[in-house]
């Protein structure tokens, strides 16, 4: 990313790196805006610092360029290295970045760039953030920390806020200082502010916008929030007009009379400008009156002191164990004493049975058992097939073909035509027309 010349350079008290790497847009106090850059001279492996403002972008861009050294092999001189590079970024001991940092990079063939807008909160806090790279070809590391040093800012937070939605650009190229400098220059046109700061960039895919189709070189799209000091001009001021209100709902372009400026490099969509007066908004905090529906103030919460007693769970044991398995114990005895203490027997309930009907019951089983002795010597019982059947055109019915003295495991299952007696050979039909002979 090339710096323009108007682009001024920052405090000489961060010049302690080595290459480009970070940028701060600050307001300057003689009317005009200029971007603040930090160059940096030291090694990858020492900490880097950097000041942002407080409500003022912040951009950081890690350069595949600088890391490109620290990986084994080293490139003579003249060499030209162009492995993959990917980078991992983290607030150190956490798992990932503060809310209010992001990180993107496309390829591993393209730099990576943190940025964002910190808050007040973070304030004189200093934020370090562990930067890893990765040799994607060598699988080989370089890490080093990025010491944020947040400043409070005096015109924090500029009274009027616009954010724009540019439809032909990308978060990355959005981000880079001769684009976003284009942009500022643009607004300040419109505008005429006397102090004017870059807030936010966000991607529209941060917004639930969706991944455009790869047809047309078409974008994500990207909203730019920039503040200033002075109200909002009558360009700005044409979106709010019935006219274009109707417009948008519609689905149509607004009419705007300083679109011109912003198109020969910027496609905005007008229908989602959003401007915001801090001046006029009245605050929503309201006192809580207490009534039907508000449970009274318990006081402050008081947690247990560090020194707790131990607990005995002795007993706790014997009764989720011992009672239960009691329990079981006297209910299988009682089970046991049934099944086999009150059993009546054979020869008890021979006792109380009448001598008659146990006769009876003796000739019924011996019957059984001669019956079943006779069935074992009896012969095989001819097969269903050896039956007789019915001739196919008289009708009559036909004996099997077997004799007496054939064995009946030697005869066939199925009878064929052939073997069937008195058969009449059916007339075939003939053909209607004129016999020749």
């Amino acid at each position: 990313m090339q710096l323009p010349r108007w682009w001024e350079l920052g405090d000489p008290c961060a010049w302690t790196g080595q290459g480009r790497g970070t940028r701060r847009m600050s307001p300057a106090t003689t009317g005009t805006f200029l971007l603040t850059v930090y160059t940096i001279f030291s090694k990858v492996h020492s900490d880097r610092n950097v000041y942002p403002s407080a409500g003022v972008l912040f951009v950081h861009v890690l350069e595949r360029e600088y890391f490109k050294g620290e990986f084994p092999p080293y490139p003579k001189p003249g060499e030209i290295s162009n492995d993959p590079i990917t980078f991992n970024t983290n607030l150190m001991g956490y798992p990932d970045r503060p809310g209010w940092l992001r990180y993107i990079q496309r390829t591993p063939y393209s730099d990576g760039v943190l940025y964002g807008s910190p808050t007040a909160e973070n304030v004189g806090k200093p934020t370090i953030i562990e930067i890893t790279a990765y040799n994607r070809r060598t699988f080989e590391t370089a890490r080093h920390n990025l010491i944020i040093n947040i400043m409070s800012a005096e015109d924090f937070p500029l009274p009027y806020q616009a954010e724009f939605f540019i439809k032909n650009m990308n978060v990355e190229e959005m981000l880079a200082s001769e684009v976003l400098g284009d942009f500022l220059g643009a607004v300040k046109n419109v505008w005429q502010p006397e102090r004017l700061n870059a807030i936010n960039i966000t991607s529209a895919l941060d917004r639930g916008g969706r991944v455009p189709l790869p047809i047309n070189d078409m974008k994500e799209g990207v909203y730019v929030m920039v503040g200033a000091d002075v109200p909002f001009s009558s360009c700005l001021r044409e979106v709010e007009n019935p006219q274009n209100q109707l417009r948008c709902s519609q689905e149509m372009e607004p009419v705007i009379t300083c679109d011109k400026k912003f198109r020969t490099q910027f496609y905005i969509d007008w229908c989602k400008i959003s401007l915001v007066d801090k001046t006029k908004q009245v605050s929503t905090y309201q006192e809580v009156m207490r009534g039907e529906g508000i449970l009274p103030d318990g006081g402050e919460y008081k947690p247990p002191s560090d020194s707790l007693k131990s607990r005995d769970y002795y007993t706790d044991f014997l009764i989720t164990l011992a009672v239960p398995s009691a329990v079981a114990l006297v209910l299988f005895l009682i089970l046991a004493y049934i099944m086999c203490c009150r059993r009546e027997g054979v020869e008890k309930r021979n006792m109380q049975t009448p001598d008659i009907q146990l006769v009876h019951h003796s000739a019924i089983q011996k019957s059984t058992k001669e019956l079943r002795d006779m069935s074992k010597n009896r012969e095989i019982a001819w097969p269903l097939s050896t039956l007789p059947v019915f001739h196919p055109v008289t009708g009559e019915i036909v004996p099997p073909l077997h004799t007496d003295s054939y064995e009946s495991t030697n005869m066939p299952l199925m009878q064929t035509q052939q073997n069937l007696q008195h058969q009449t050979q059916i007339p075939q039909q003939q053909t209607t027309g004129k016999w020749y002979p």
